[in-house]
C-alpha cells in the first residue's frame, strides 16, 4: 500500500498518524460513543433548553463531562467549548469544539442516527484542523483532517471519501433540518413545500453531524440547515468540504448559523432554487 493520501483505503493507525491531534480526538469520540450506547439508561433523565422539544439528556452531560476529561487529561492547556455549556479559553492556540450527543431526539428515541463530534481549531490559523464524527449504533466513523483528505471508518479499515457527481437539481438528493422554535420550524416546512418539486426528494435524519457524513459519503448531494451552533458544525464541515464538497450559506438574511453542502455539479443551481424558496422568508433572522 503506498503512503499517498490519495489512497483509496488505508489503515486507521495510518490515517491518524496524518496530525499529531487526530489520535487523541478518535480516541476521545470513540470513548464517549462506546459510553453512550453501553451505558444508557432504560429511563433517561431529560429537561428542556430554548423549548420543549429542544432536550439535553443526563448522558449528554455525562458524555460531555468525559470528552474534556480525556481532551483535557493529555492536553491541559487547550481550550474547550461544548454544546452543554463548557468553556475554556485556549493557552496553546488550540480550542477543541464537541456536541458529545448530536441527535439527542434520535437517542431517546432509540432511533440509531445519533453521533458524537469533536473538532479541533487552530485558533492561529482560524481554521478547523482535525473533525471527527462517530455514529456508534451505525458502527461507523468519519475523521476529516484538513488538506489530508476525509475517511468513513470501519473496524480498522479507512475509506477514502468522495462526494457524488451529480449534475441535474432535479436528480439532487437532499437533506435538512428543523429548529425547534415553532414559528421557524413552520416557515422551514414551507421552504421544503416550494423545493420538494425541484429535486429528487428529501430527507430529514434529525442529527446535523449524520447529514454531513451521509453528504461527505455519497449518500445525499446537498445539505442545508438554518439556525445551527458552531459545535453542530465544526467536524461535519470539515469532512465534507475534504470530501469535496463546497460550503455556502443561503437566503437573503443568511447569518453565521446559516449552512449550504453541496456536491459541486449543482451546488450554484442549488443555491439558487434555495434562495428562492426561502425568499419572502424570515428563517435566518437570529431574532426570529
Amino acid at each position: 500500500m503506498g503512503t499517498s493520501t490519495d489512497a483509496p483505503t488505508r489503515t486507521l493507525a495510518e490515517v491518524l498518524a496524518l496530525h499529531p491531534l487526530a489520535d487523541l480526538a478518535w480516541r476521545a469520540a470513540s470513548e464517549a460513543g462506546r459510553f453512550l450506547l453501553t451505558e444508557r439508561p432504560d429511563e433517561l433523565s431529560v429537561e428542556s433548553k430554548s423549548t420543549p422539544t429542544d432536550v439535553v439528556t443526563s448522558m449528554d452531560k455525562a458524555a460531555e463531562h468525559l470528552l474534556f476529561e480525556r481532551l483535557l487529561g493529555e492536553r491541559p492547556g487547550d481550550g474547550l467549548m461544548g454544546e452543554e455549556g463548557s468553556d475554556r479559553a485556549s493557552e496553546t492556540g488550540i480550542r477543541w469544539i464537541v456536541d458529545p450527543l448530536d441527535g439527542t431526539v434520535n437517542y431517546l428515541y432509540r432511533i440509531p442516527l445519533w453521533g458524537v463530534s469533536v473538532a479541533a481549531e487552530d485558533q492561529d490559523l482560524g481554521a478547523t484542523v482535525v473533525g471527527v464524527i462517530v455514529t456508534p449504533e451505525t458502527g461507523e466513523g468519519f475523521i476529516g483532517i484538513r488538506g489530508a483528505g476525509a475517511w468513513r471508518v470501519v473496524g480498522d479499515v479507512c475509506e477514502r471519501l468522495h462526494v457524488r457527481h451529480c449534475t441535474s437539481l432535479g436528480q439532487t438528493m437532499v437533506a435538512t433540518g428543523f429548529c425547534y422554535e415553532p414559528d421557524i420550524r413552520a416557515e422551514q416546512a414551507m421552504i421544503v413545500q416550494r423545493l420538494i418539486s425541484r429535486v429528487r426528494d428529501i430527507r430529514r435524519t434529525g442529527c446535523a453531524v449524520v447529514d454531513f457524513t451521509w453528504l461527505a459519503s455519497g449518500r445525499t448531494d446537498a445539505y442545508y440547515e438554518a439556525h445551527l451552533n458552531v459545535w453542530d458544525v465544526a467536524a461535519g464541515l470539515l469532512i465534507a468540504r475534504e470530501a469535496g464538497a463546497e460550503i455556502g450559506a443561503f437566503g437573503p438574511k443568511a447569518d453565521p448559523g446559516s449552512f449550504l453542502v453541496a456536491v459541486p455539479g449543482i451546488a450554484k443551481a442549488f443555491q439558487g432554487a434555495l434562495d428562492e424558496c426561502s425568499a419572502g422568508l424570515g428563517i435566518n433572522k437570529r431574532d426570529a
